[in-house]
């Protein structure tokens, strides 16, 4: 059960990957507003979907209740507890149509929204006023942000002979620290307003390292933080910026005015389709961003192509020494292997004379 206007992809993806028989939401999942992918992709998994049951249902219902849906109603054993829409796939290609008529007006308030930012922010977007110094260098060398967000596992998966080979300094974006560390590795800088970042990445990150990871929160421009409660009480020692962006943008923009070579990014929003699908006015400032790091920023799946995936010569030293080791142990422990080796190196010297 959730309450999530308009539906983006990446939350959809989420319901998917973790297995849900349905999905009720107390909003509706299509407002209108943009014909966001969120429930196309459920509908497509074969996962319910009954909309705009209200917000009560989530205080009826507690965790780990169990519930029973038939059709558009919620049961809890024989109680009704809410009645919403149940979706379909004709209702929500129906609803997907109808909010195409609204994108011009979106695409305009998204054009003003970015207007709105580059005057607000123009000190930190082209002078890096505010940004913090980090413990890891940043200079000269790749930076990998990551955000949990379009395909990041599948962008992780790809670049691992990019990882191990260039040693990127690893930046995860809130629940991106999450996604390094399912992947296997450690983030360097983690970057955020905390809010999707797990307990689990905030102990692992709390521990003891030769270089501590550097955690950068993200406030906003009044200086409220709402994560700053949380590190307080965690113990974690952190640095602030404040911007009106996204952490994504504050991500890049740390990564650029530290002098990094390469930035490359993970699950981050490659389109415009992407930005208005996530249905947020600061989506304009990623886009801002965007333009601003462009000439050193790489998407990942371009990298991954790029990226030459063939073997290291001290890979081959490696196979061949082993291979070298494993038929030595034969022959120390096979008198027989032995006495064919001898005899078969005699018969070839004897056949070498023979034609010399």
């Amino acid at each position: 059960m959730i309450d999530h206007e308009d539906l983006d992809r990446v939350a959809a993806e989420a319901l998917v990957h973790a297995g849900v028989a349905a999905v009720v939401n107390a909003a509706p999942s299509i407002s209108g507003r943009y014909p966001n992918l969120g429930p196309k992709i459920l509908e497509e998994a074969g996962i319910a979907l009954v909309d705009r049951v209200g917000p009560l249902v989530l205080q009826k219902v507690r965790e780990g209740d169990p519930v029973r849906l038939e059709g558009d109603r919620l049961f809890t054993g024989d109680r009704l507890i809410a009645v919403g829409i149940r979706q379909d796939r004709a209702s929500i290609l129906r609803d997907m149509e109808s909010a195409r008529e609204a994108v011009d007006e979106r695409f305009e308030g998204f054009a003003r929204n970015t207007l709105e930012y580059m005057r607000e922010e123009r000190d930190l977007l082209f002078g890096g006023a505010g940004l913090p110094e980090l413990r890891h260098s940043l200079a000269g060398r790749h930076v990998l942000v990551v955000v949990r967000g379009y395909g990041y596992r599948e962008d992780l998966a790809a670049l691992r002979s990019y990882i191990r080979d260039a040693k990127p300094v690893l930046m995860g974006v809130d629940g991106g620290a999450d996604a390094l560390l399912e992947a296997g590795y450690p983030p360097d800088v983690v970057i955020g307003d905390m809010d999707s970042i797990s307990d689990r990445a905030l102990e692992l990150i709390r521990r003891p390292r030769r270089i501590q990871t550097d955690v950068v929160l993200h406030a906003y421009p009044d200086g409220r933080a709402p994560g700053r409660a949380r590190l307080e009480h965690l113990g974690i020692p952190h640095v602030e910026v404040r911007s009106a962006g996204t952490s994504e943008d504050v991500a890049f923009l740390l990564a650029h005015e530290r002098r990094a070579e390469l930035i490359v990014a993970v699950g981050t929003h490659g389109n415009l389709r992407e930005f208005l699908d996530k249905g947020r006015t600061g989506m304009s400032s990623t886009f801002l961003v965007r333009l601003r790091v462009g000439e050193i920023l790489m998407d990942a799946k371009g990298v991954a192509r790029l990226y030459p995936r063939r073997a290291r010569p001290r890979d081959v030293v490696l196979l061949v020494g082993a291979v070298l080791a494993a038929f030595g142990l034969m022959l120390a422990a096979s008198p027989a292997l032995r006495l064919y080796l001898v005899q078969t190196l005699d018969g070839l010297v004897e056949w070498v004379r023979s034609i010399a």
